[in-house]
């Protein structure tokens, strides 16, 4: 049996982390925590790195599609936060974000780290940034990093 895994480290390789600026309260603690994954735990160069600004969560699959379609990066982590409110505009943010990252990873074969946060209130998305639940920023970047390296074990094989 062959079994296929791969580590978080990714000296060399290249990752763009696309942020969406809406709940930046919020959004900022998640870009710190996948920075410093990236660098700490990845050991990836800070000039391996791009960091790319979007307005919110909406428009972070067109941004990653851009990158994706330059063919610059290893893998793409996503970043942003959705706070539910009181009409249904989060499910059609939430949704369309989901749904537009997942395809641009399938579309160009490139790891598309989902590190949007959603919740139902601002103290919810606070412990996911941080404190209680852990940083989903963090979680993202070392889902980056160890899908590069298992997408690359993939591609040994033959």
């Amino acid at each position: 049996m062959k079994i296929i895994e791969g580590n978080i480290r990714a000296t060399g390789k290249k990752f763009a982390v696309v942020v969406a600026r809406f709940n930046g309260f919020v959004v900022e603690s998640l870009v710190d925590g996948a920075l410093d994954a990236l660098e700490r735990h990845g050991e990836v160069n800070e000039q391996d790195i791009t960091l790319v600004r979007v307005p919110g969560a909406y428009e972070l699959p067109i941004a990653a599609q851009r990158l994706a379609q330059s063919k610059k990066y290893d893998a793409i982590i996503a970043l942003g936060a959705v706070i539910r409110g009181s009409t249904p505009h989060f499910d059609f943010v939430a949704g369309e974000c989901n749904k537009g990252l997942a395809q641009v990873s399938l579309q160009y074969n490139l790891p598309v780290a989902f590190g949007v946060i959603t919740t139902d209130s601002i103290e919810q998305a606070i412990e996911r940034s941080g404190t209680k639940a852990g940083n989903k920023g963090a979680e993202a970047a070392i889902t980056a990093l160890e899908m590069v390296n298992v997408l690359a074990n993939i591609e040994g094989m033959n």
